[in-house]
């Protein structure tokens, strides 16, 4: 072989294990996409640290769905849901230092509901802040702050309601109350901040519009969070000749109010916008049959196959009695949300808002849209009352606890709808 040829040789020879050397590289996987951040803020510890807890399996549960299905589609690739815990303690200070962390580790998308006041505190944080640092604006999806203000006087283009606010909610109670021609005196008792006021302001007006037969013969508020004692309060609603009680309250400030009642021997009902929940039926025991009304989104024993199918995923995802917290509303927010960027083909926050503004979203038979001009989420309501396991529309219960609630009242979407005051400053 020649001198020139033995040259030839070599380079082929050195050509081919480049080339091999560059296929092997790119038959390496490309490194995933940065996952999209979630900051959930929420008391995680205290007194509502149970209800932080709640609902930190439902987003869970919800960011696994969109994660399982591939992620968040997107041109440059599919993108997980990934989200992160923050504690608020139950106070607005620790929940504006924890939006202040999120932002520092990225996060553009932040999770609240569990208070009115903090979400209040964090519509106006996030405002301020997007208008000083448009690079790292701040998109807010709130599940369970229902103070009205939130999407009337108070609305900002950068905050989304996917619950229904107090006021409508009251209005389906108020549906089943007007048909009660027995009722003829209430008692109203809430938390002392603004959605328990708001909650007893609009009890007062609707039952002047729709029951002014009804005596209000007790009306008062309550420290957040810190009675530990009802025993007073159980005391003076049945010395007050009260057939029924009308409260907002939640959490642990609901559970114990339910069982100071039962505890005294009252005897009327209660109505309720959280009272199937938490610890509530197991509290009332019997004594809450017949008795409790409570509204919601969505309810377990809604009657259809689709809604039996997702609470039996729900529970097997979450099989403990102590973990049966699931809200069809958190679920409807997160497919709300991969839908937006998926439409915008950004995870930017304003395109994403933009896109949010026009959602809508059904999962298992249950659908909702959100209005753009007041970002206050339009779904369908539903109101139950509580029974033992195994009556008549009784199929699941609550917590283990044995009783449920039985559907008796549904309240379609364009029904539930209520007028805005909201002025959208829009970016």
């Amino acid at each position: 072989m020649s001198f020139l040829s033995r040259r030839q040789a070599v380079r082929a020879c050195t050509l081919a294990l480049l080339a091999l050397a560059g296929g092997a590289a790119s038959a390496q996987p490309a490194p995933p996409a940065a996952p999209i951040k979630l900051a959930l803020i929420e008391s995680l510890s205290g007194s509502f640290a149970n209800t932080g807890e709640a609902v930190f399996r439902n987003l869970l549960w919800a960011t696994e769905r969109v994660n399982a299905r591939g992620g968040v589609k997107l041109p440059g690739g599919a993108r997980a849901l990934q989200l992160a815990r923050y504690d608020s303690k139950g106070t607005n200070e620790e929940a504006l230092s924890a939006l202040r962390a999120a932002i520092d580790d990225g996060v553009h998308y932040v999770l609240q509901g569990n208070s009115s006041a903090t979400a209040a505190a964090l519509i106006e944080a996030i405002a301020k802040h997007n208008q000083r640092e448009p690079g790292r604006r701040v998109v807010f999806l709130n599940y369970s702050a229902v103070d009205p203000a939130l999407t009337n006087d108070k609305c900002s283009f950068w905050h989304f309601r996917f619950d229904a606010h107090a006021d409508m909610r009251m209005a389906a109670l108020m549906d089943v109350m007007r048909e009660d021609q027995t009722l003829k005196r209430a008692y109203l008792i809430g938390q002392d901040y603004s959605f328990g006021q708001a909650v007893l302001r609009e009890a007062r007006r609707q039952l002047g519009l729709q029951r002014p037969d009804v005596a209000i013969v007790g009306d008062e508020l309550h420290p957040v969070g810190r009675v530990k004692d009802f025993a007073p309060y159980a005391v003076k609603i049945k010395a007050s000749g009260a057939q029924a009680v009308i409260t907002g309250n939640w959490g642990n400030d609901l559970t114990l109010l339910v069982k100071a009642a039962r505890e005294v021997g009252y005897d009327g009902m209660f109505y309720t916008f959280y009272g199937n929940a938490l610890g509530a039926p197991a509290a009332l025991g019997d004594a809450g049959v017949g008795k409790v009304v409570a509204v919601a989104d969505w309810l377990p024993n809604l009657p259809t196959q689709g809604s039996e199918d997702f609470y039996r995923a729900f529970r097997a995802r979450f099989p403990q009695p102590q973990d049966d917290y699931v809200h069809m509303r958190m679920q409807l927010m997160v497919e709300a949300l991969a839908q937006a960027m998926e439409r915008a083909t950004s995870t930017e926050p304003l395109p994403v808002a933009r896109a949010l503004e026009q959602a809508s979203v059904s999962l298992y038979g249950q659908a909702g849209r959100m209005r753009a001009a007041d970002h206050q989420f339009q779904q369908s309501l539903v109101v139950g009352v509580m029974d033992r396991l195994g009556a008549p529309g009784v199929k699941f219960d609550v917590e283990g606890s044995g009783y449920g609630f039985r559907v008796v009242r549904q309240i379609a979407a364009d029904k539930a709808q209520m007028p805005t005051s909201c002025r959208m400053q829009l970016p």
